[in-house]
């Protein structure tokens, strides 16, 4: 079968997720009151998992969407701990053919909560072996082959599936619709990630000043994920500078080293922003000639550069393509005038004249 650009990006994207997942692992909350954010979503869970304790019953298989570093798959494991149940982790590629998935559900026991991340990448195949599963806990088995196949249905215990996934739409009706739970996670509030480094920075044994904090908050996305990334990163700088703790200044300096500045723009977001307004006179301009100038996938463009500059309001999708809009300009220091535009400082597509100086 022919690959699609997105095929081709996707053990990429699969092992800079797993790399991120492996270190803030040690970060997660186990409970849901120890769960920073994400307030309206906290409060519902806790109603549902109280109300289905007091009924003895597994909570609603549960389906969770937004972008990456949220907290879903720590949301998952939260559940698993208030239910009592194990909390067990595959994928939607990983699950390539019925069987993979028949053996992890009849290994199953009641109450354990079964997570399958990127959940759209299912095969047919295993969502057919899924439905029964979800909907009335059974497994059905085809054994032998031909006029000698028969069906086995086993009995599966009670559990609860949490889906998540970056791209809602790719779903299909059916899946979804099995679903009793559907929540979206959205982007932290400064202050929300403030108080999530905080306490990263707690379990690091490391001193840091709230000030601080809040600057490497700014900076973070509005993602925890990316938040203690940072804050690793600006540890090391301060473990060889001798620093006894975090300042504003180190985390400043720290952050500028790191290519990242208040707006949580590096060096890729730059590189998009100056081709746009560089190369293109700011748009539109078309998808494609986009991925020619950058030298990047279309499909890698679309995922990982433009939903932070859409929601940053620096770009924007027009029906004629790409158009960087007044506050890109502004982030990179050039004056926005209609169709002029006059630059304050020297810029370069790779980034080398790009400085955060004056950012903070």
């Amino acid at each position: 079968m022919k690959e699609t650009p997105e095929d081709l990006h996707t053990p990429l994207a699969e092992k800079a997720e797993a790399e991120a997942e492996e270190e803030i692992s040690g970060f997660r909350p186990g409970r849901l009151v120890e769960f920073i954010g994400q307030g309206d979503l906290k409060n519902k869970l806790g109603i549902y998992i109280q109300a289905a304790r007091k009924r003895s019953e597994p909570l609603d298989h549960c389906l969770f969407y937004g972008p990456p570093g949220l907290g879903k798959t720590t949301l998952a494991g939260i559940i698993a701990n208030e239910m009592g149940g194990q909390f067990r982790v595959t994928s939607g590629p990983a699950l390539e053919r019925a069987g993979d998935l028949a053996a992890i559900l009849s290994n199953l026991q009641p109450n354990d909560v079964l997570f399958i991340d990127e959940i759209h990448r299912l095969s047919p195949a295993v969502e057919e072996v899924l439905y029964p599963g979800m909907e009335d806990f059974f497994l059905d088995i085809i054994v032998g082959k031909g006029p000698l196949a028969r069906n086995i249905r086993l009995q599966l215990p009670p559990f609860t599936l949490v889906g998540a996934t970056t791209r809602l739409g790719l779903l299909t009706s059916p899946l979804r619709a099995r679903f009793g739970i559907v929540e979206q996670l959205e982007l932290y509030s400064p202050d929300d990630v403030s108080t999530i480094i905080s306490r990263g920075a707690r379990l690091l044994s490391i001193d840091i000043s709230n000030e601080a904090a809040l600057v490497i908050a700014r900076s973070a996305r509005g993602t925890p994920r990316v938040a203690l990334r940072l804050l690793r990163r600006i540890r090391d700088v301060a473990e060889v500078r001798s620093a006894p703790s975090i300042d504003v200044n180190l985390a400043r300096t720290a952050l500028n080293m790191l290519g990242v500045d208040s707006a949580g723009m590096d060096e890729r977001d730059r590189r998009y922003l100056l081709a746009l307004i560089d190369l293109f006179g700011g748009g539109p301009v078309g998808l494609s000639t986009l991925s020619a100038a950058l030298n990047e996938e279309a499909q890698t463009i679309e995922d990982i550069y433009e939903p932070f500059l859409i929601q940053k309001g620096f770009i924007e999708r027009t029906p004629r393509g790409r158009k960087a809009t007044r506050n890109g300009y502004d982030c990179l220091g050039l004056e926005y005038s209609g169709d002029q535009v006059s630059d304050q400082r020297t810029l370069s597509l790779d980034g080398n004249g790009v400085t955060d100086s004056g950012t903070y």
